[in-house]
C-alpha cells in the first residue's frame, strides 16, 4: 500500500510532500483557506485561482444550522461548498475554546464529518490554552486522548483522521501527546491551541511547542499548525517541519482594512504605494484600493496572493537547499520573530538529525547563523581529522604554505578544516570578510578543539588583523600565531 504522505524534498526540518486524500493529492507545504459556510467573501471555487489545493471549514457550524446540515447530508460537503478538491473539517474545538462548551459529543461530530464526506476528519479535542498549570493541562490531555482512541476505533477507510496534539505550553506533555498519537497511527497531526501564542507574538514559545511535538511524532507524519495564517512566520514553521497551515487571516484582516505582506501587516489607509506585484496591486493604486466600493474583497484577494506567493518561495528555497537563509531573513521582520529564530537554533541538535548532509551554498546571514545545524555537525566530526607534523592554518593562501605537511583553511563560523574540503558543502560558505563576534568565537572554539585532538601536530595560525577575541590568547598557548602583515614581510 502506497504511503498517504510522500516526502519529495527536504531542507532543515522542512519538506515538500504529497498528501493523498479521497479528493486528490495535495502538495505541501500549503495553506488551507478557511471557508465560513455562512459568509463567503471569496467563493470556494475561486480559491484555486490563488493556488489553493485544499480548503478547511467548520463541521460544527454546518451541524448546528439545519439548512446547512440537511444540504450537506444530501449533497455532501463538496456539494455544499461547490468545491471538488480536498476539504478538511474542524470539529467545533475552536468554539469550545471560545465559549467553553459545544452542543455535540465527540462521536456525533465524528460521524457527521464521516457522513458528509470530509477528506480530513478532526475529533473534538480539548484545546488547552497556554500558561495553564501542569495539572489542568494533563487532565484535559487525558480527555483528548480518550476521544482520540474513540475516533481511531470509529474512523477507518479512505477518509483521513487527524490527531490534534495538545499539552499547552508544557513541552513534556506536548511530546507525550505526540507519542500517543503516533502509536494510534493517525494520518495527519494538527498542533492545537497555538493561536494565543501567535496572537501575542510569543514565537520563541511557539518554536518550543512545535519542536516538542515533532520530537514525539514520526518524521514522516504530515503536521498541521492550526490557526497559522500569516505568511511572515511560514518559513520558520516550515523549517521546524510543519506541512499544513490554515488561514482565515486573509478575510479577517481584509475586514479590518489590513494589508498582508511576508514582512508584516500594514493598514491600507496608511499606504501611499502598494509594494506587491499581485494582480490586485498591479491594477489598483493605493488611493484606488482605499476608496474602492469592494475594498474588502480586493484586500482579501491581495492577502491570498501574498500568502500563496510566500508558500511558493518557501518550496523553491527547499528545492535549492537554502530554506534557513530565508528563515533568517524573515525573522528579522519583527523582534519577536527574531526571538523565535534564536530559539530555533537552540534545537539545532534535533535539526541536525533531519537536515540533509549536502545541499547548496551556506550563506552566513548574521550572528544566529553561527548556531546552524551545519556548524554543530562539523563540531561533532572534529575527532575524525588526524593531523601530524607541521600544519598551517590560514584564511586565504599565503606564501610558503607548501612547505607544511597540512594546510588548513580557517573560516568562521566553522573554524579550521583541510584545504582539500574547501569546495565541499558547507565549507563553500559565503561569509563576511570581517566576521562578527559570534562567528569568530565559534570558529576559534572549534579550532582549539581540533588542536587539542591532534597533540602530535605543530600548528601555525596566520591570523588576520581584524580578528579580535579573547580566545586568541588561549589559542596562542597551543599554536604559533603570526599576523598576516608580519608573515608577508
Amino acid at each position: 500500500m502506497a504511503p498517504i504522505f510522500e516526502i519529495l524534498d527536504k531542507d532543515a526540518g522542512g519538506r515538500i510532500g504529497r498528501l493523498k486524500t479521497p479528493h486528490g493529492v495535495v502538495e505541501t507545504p500549503t495553506v488551507m483557506p478557511v471557508i465560513n459556510p455562512n459568509i463567503q467573501l471569496i467563493s470556494p471555487k475561486e480559491m484555486r485561482d490563488f493556488g489553493a489545493e485544499i480548503l478547511i471549514t467548520n463541521s460544527y457550524i454546518i451541524y448546528r444550522k439545519e439548512e446547512l446540515r440537511e444540504k450537506a447530508l444530501k449533497e455532501g460537503l463538496h456539494g455544499l461548498l461547490d468545491f471538488d478538491g480536498p476539504i478538511m473539517t474542524d470539529s467545533g474545538s475552536f468554539q469550545l475554546s471560545v465559549y467553553g462548551s459545544v452542543e455535540v459529543t465527540n462521536k456525533e461530530i465524528l460521524e457527521f464529518q464521516q457522513k458528509i464526506g470530509s477528506d480530513i476528519i478532526v475529533p473534538l479535542d480539548i484545546p488547552t490554552p497556554p500558561d495553564v498549570s501542569w495539572k489542568r493541562a494533563e487532565e484535559e490531555l487525558e480527555v483528548t486522548e480518550e476521544r482520540l482512541r474513540e475516533a481511531r476505533e470509529l474512523i477507518r477507510g479512505e477518509q483521513l483522521l487527524a490527531c490534534p496534539v495538545q499539552g499547552s505550553t508544557h513541552p513534556e506533555l506536548r511530546e507525550r501527546a505526540a507519542v500517543h498519537g503516533r502509536d494510534l497511527e493517525f494520518e495527519v497531526y494538527p498542533l492545537g491551541a497555538v493561536v494565543p501564542l501567535m496572537e501575542a507574538y510569543r514565537y520563541a514559545e511557539l518554536v518550543d511547542v512545535i519542536a516538542a511535538c515533532k520530537k514525539g511524532l514520526s518524521p514522516t507524519a504530515p503536521v498541521h499548525l492550526f490557526g497559522a495564517g500569516h505568511p511572515m512566520m511560514f518559513a520558520l514553521a516550515v523549517a521546524l517541519g510543519c506541512d499544513l497551515f490554515d488561514s482565515a487571516a486573509y478575510a479577517l484582516y481584509a475586514k479590518a482594512g489590513r494589508y498582508i505582506t511576508a514582512q508584516g501587516t500594514s493598514h491600507v489607509d496608511k499606504l501611499s504605494y502598494l509594494p506587491c506585484p499581485c494582480p490586485i496591486c498591479s491594477k489598483y493604486s493605493a488611493e484606488e484600493l482605499k476608496t474602492a466600493p469592494n475594498r474588502q474583497e480586493l484586500l482579501a484577494k491581495h492577502n491570498l496572493y501574498a500568502t500563496f506567493a510566500e508558500i511558493r518561495l518557501i518550496k523553491q528555497r527547499i528545492k535549492e537547499g537554502n530554506l534557513l537563509e530565508l528563515v533568517e531573513q524573515r525573522c528579522r521582520a519583527h523582534p519577536r520573530l527574531l526571538d523565535g529564530l534564536k530559539r530555533l537554533y537552540e534545537h539545532s541538535e534535533w535539526l541536525e538529525e533531519v537536515d540533509p548532509a549536502t545541499k547548496s551554498t551556506f550563506f552566513y546571514c548574521g550572528p544566529e547563523s553561527a548556531k546552524r545545524p551545519e556548524v554543530l555537525h562539523f563540531e561533532k566530526k572534529l575527532d575524525r581529522f588526524s593531523l601530524e607534523g607541521k600544519a598551517i592554518i590560514r584564511t586565504r593562501p599565503v606564501k610558503g604554505e607548501k612547505e607544511y605537511a597540512r594546510v588548513l583553511v580557517f573560516k568562521p563560523p566553522f573554524g579550521a578544516y583541510p584545504v582539500e574540503m574547501e569546495e565541499v558543502y558547507p565549507f563553500n560558505a559565503e561569509v563576511p570578510r570581517v566576521p562578527d563576534r559570534e562567528a569568530l568565537e565559534k570558529a576559534l572554539e572549534n579550532t582549539l578543539k581540533l588542536i587539542e585532538l591532534n597533540p602530535e601536530a605543530e600548528f601555525t595560525f596566520v591570523c588576520e588583523e581584524v580578528f579580535k577575541h579573547p580566545l586568541l590568547e588561549k589559542l596562542a598557548e597551543k599554536a604559533k600565531i603570526v599576523y598576516r602583515k608580519d608573515w608577508e614581510k
